[in-house]
Order: C-alpha cells, then sequence, then structure tokens
C-alpha cells in the first residue's frame, strides 16, 4: 500500500469550516439568533466562492476536472463496473456538487429573504416584492427542508460506505492521506499552496462583503 496526498490542507479547512457554518446556521436559523444567522451565511458563501475557485486551481483531487460525473461514470460505478478512484466516486463526487450546488441556491434565497421584523437580505431592493415573498418562504420552507435532506443522506453515505466497503471516509479528510494499492498523483499541499489558498480566501471575501455592501450591510 502506498500513502497518498489526497486532500489538501485548504480542502479539509473548507470541508470541516463549511460543516461548522451550516450547523451554525440551522442553530441560528431555529432559535431565532438572526445576527449569527446572518453573519454565517456571509461566512458560507465565501467558503462557496472559495471552493468553485479552489476546484479550478487546487490540489489535483479538489479539482473539478478529476470529478467523474458523467451518467455512464456514475452508472458503472453503482453497478459495480468501475472502481471509486483516490478521491471523490461518482457517486460522491456529484453528491458533493449537489449538496454545494443546493447550498449555494439556499444562501442565494436568503439575501433576497426579509422577515417583515428586523434583517432583510442585500439584494431585497434589487428584485421585485414578490420575489422577495417567494424567496423568504423557500428560504425558511422547501428549501430549507430539502438541504437538511442532503446533508442526513451525506451522513448516511459516509456510514454505508464504512459498514458496506470498509472505507472509512473521514479520516482522510482529518490528515488528507489515503492508503492505496498503487501510486497515483499526489494533490500539492505546501506553503506556496497555502498562500494561494489564502489570495483565493481572501478575494473570496471581499467580493462578499463587497456585494452585501450593495445592500447596505
Amino acid at each position: 500500500m502506498v500513502k497518498v496526498r489526497i486532500w489538501d490542507w485548504p480542502t479539509r479547512l473548507f470541508h470541516w469550516g463549511l460543516v461548522l457554518a451550516i450547523v451554525g446556521m440551522v442553530v441560528t436559523g431555529q432559535t431565532g439568533q438572526m445576527v449569527w444567522h446572518f453573519r454565517l451565511g456571509q461566512a458560507v458563501l465565501a467558503l462557496l466562492l472559495f471552493r468553485l475557485i479552489w476546484g479550478l486551481v487546487g490540489g489535483h483531487w479538489s479539482r473539478f476536472a478529476r470529478f467523474a460525473i458523467a451518467p455512464s461514470a456514475v452508472l458503472a460505478y453503482w453497478r459495480g463496473q468501475r472502481e471509486g478512484g483516490p478521491g471523490h466516486s461518482p457517486a460522491g463526487a456529484l453528491a458533493t456538487l449537489g449538496l454545494l450546488s443546493w447550498l449555494g441556491l439556499q444562501v442565494l434565497s436568503g439575501m433576497m429573504a426579509d422577515d417583515e421584523i428586523a434583517f432583510a437580505g442585500p439584494l431585497t431592493a434589487m428584485v421585485p416584492s414578490d420575489w422577495v415573498h417567494r424567496m423568504t418562504a423557500w428560504h425558511k420552507g422547501p428549501g430549507k427542508l430539502v438541504l437538511l435532506g442532503l446533508v442526513l443522506l451525506h451522513l448516511g453515505a459516509i456510514i454505508w460506505y464504512a459498514r458496506r466497503k470498509g472505507q472509512r471516509l473521514t479520516p482522510a479528510m482529518l490528515h488528507g492521506d489515503k492508503h492505496l494499492p498503487a501510486p497515483v498523483p499526489a494533490s500539492a499541499d505546501g506553503p506556496v499552496q497555502w498562500l494561494l489558498a489564502l489570495l483565493v480566501l481572501g478575494a473570496s471575501v471581499a467580493a462578499v462583503r463587497w456585494v452585501f455592501a450593495l445592500g447596505g450591510y
């Protein structure tokens, strides 16, 4: 077995940062702590922008180009005709993109939502009032429920892989390495990549702050 760096530090920090932010958003949303819910929404948006860029310039296995999401690849994987691969399996890659995309839609709907009490999203003044009502209802209702379902599905998949396939996915997202039967390209994970990640994160945060500033925040 060969130990290979699959997940670089920026990818792992993004993953766990997003986990904490989602948990925080659910808790603050359910308990009415809208100030923190608002702040965490900005953090999630910045993280999603970071991941979008990092999917183009990040570590080898973090790049979207390595995601085998063609229908034929996903079908072959479920039929047992294709191996999962060092990074995301075809099904895992599809689920990851689905979760991130839905989370992005949920954040976008929150930016157009208005609780009619104290907080309104930064885009509410830029869209028609009927859209504000629709997005508010969506954000609090179907959007949230589907997102929670996708998160539970993600957790269920981790448990299923561990019990049915003997593959523990969480440790690799902690230390970054996988033990593989043959060498594969490793993800670069050093000071140069960390500096690049900081620049990408800084640009993502600045972009989010600029958007919210347009709404008067």
